[in-house]
């Protein structure tokens, strides 16, 4: 393993630098196919009018000094460029520069995003370990029953169903707004409701496979308790399908947040996505495109570099088969 390990790591940053040139390249592209024009957007807002009600000369004017006039292909060389010596370019909105947005907004998303998912695999593992662990037919039914319809449940509608209940009927949360923790809740367990139902029904599904495994059998025989077996044995395997789904789900997060953030009028990336695409601005949308795809990319690579440290079975199986063995091992446990 550990002369197949810096070419596996090799192959998956190069993987990685091809999917965050993809992502920037699809973003541009699109972006420029839109038939509105981000200038005439700026300055008909401006204006407080039409973009038709917009003066021609101080379009071009403006589009000449923002470098928009400029041949696409020429845009897109430079704006390249730009990103790869880390500068994002600047808002078409307001002339200020896409990292310090993003900067600005990226830590109330940060903490929501990281209390959501601290409390999605809290829920998770629970509602799954308690399905395996119980002896009645019905409670357990119940349980495997939770996975499912929290998945189903659209996040705008549950983040709803919590302003509704807890701020307006019974006035326990504040419904909008990012001061203190207390507004940090509702967010949190709307954007939670459907990571935890995931990760449960992933977990519930392969602690029952586990749990059939002559292992399993062998610790039971040598005297070992329920929840020894549960714990130090059976979780131990059935984690790591979990843990791909995991890594999946982290990333998935930041697209959560734009609904989520909406819904609870919060401040942060959610909020600067949708005003940077309601304007076209064409950088910042790009850095944030940019920065979901990072954390994407990094969550995964960081997962691979973990399923050999928890299943030794997947340290004899080479870097190239390594995720086609985990989903071999989901595959048996399922």
């Amino acid at each position: 393993m550990s002369g197949a390990l810096p070419g596996y790591v090799a192959r998956r940053l190069g993987q990685a630098v091809l999917v965050l040139w993809a992502a920037f390249t699809v973003t541009f592209a699109v972006l420029y196919l839109l038939p509105s024009d981000p200038v005439s957007i700026m300055l008909a807002g401006g204006q407080g009018g039409e973009q038709s009600d917009v003066d021609p000369a101080r379009v071009a004017a403006l589009r000449a000094e923002l470098g928009l006039d400029d041949p696409l292909p020429v845009q897109y060389a430079e704006a390249l460029w730009r990103t790869l010596h880390l500068d994002l370019g600047s808002s078409v909105q307001n002339g200020a520069p896409v990292t310090t947005l993003i900067g600005e907004a990226l830590p109330q998303t940060a903490l929501l995003a990281a209390a959501a998912f601290a409390l999605a695999v809290l829920l998770g593992t629970s509602v799954a370990l308690l399905s395996a662990w119980s002896r009645s037919a019905r409670l357990r039914a119940l349980l495997l029953a939770l996975p499912p319809l929290g998945v189903s449940l659209p996040t705008f509608w549950v983040g709803l169903l919590l302003v509704q209940l807890l701020s307006f009927r019974f006035p326990v949360f504040p419904a909008l707004g990012n001061a203190g923790a207390a507004s940090l809740v509702l967010p949190a367990v709307t954007l939670a409701v459907p990571v935890s139902a995931l990760l449960a029904q992933v977990l519930a599904r392969s602690l029952r496979g586990a749990l059939a495994e002559p292992y399993v059998e062998t610790a039971r025989a040598k005297g070992a308790s329920r929840g020894r077996v549960l714990l130090r044995h059976a979780l131990r395997n059935a984690v790591i399908p979990t843990l791909t789904v995991a890594g999946v789900v982290v990333g998935n997060l930041l697209a959560g947040a734009v609904v989520v953030e909406t819904v609870f009028s919060r401040v942060g990336v959610g909020r600067l996505t949708v005003s940077a695409v309601e304007a076209q601005d064409i950088p910042v949308v790009q850095g944030l495109v940019l920065l979901a795809s990072t954390v994407f990319v990094l969550t995964n690579l960081l997962v691979d570099l973990l399923y050999p440290v928890l299943d030794p079975r997947l340290r004899t199986a080479g870097a190239r088969p390594r995720r086609a063995a985990v989903r071999d091992l989901a595959g048996s446990a399922a």
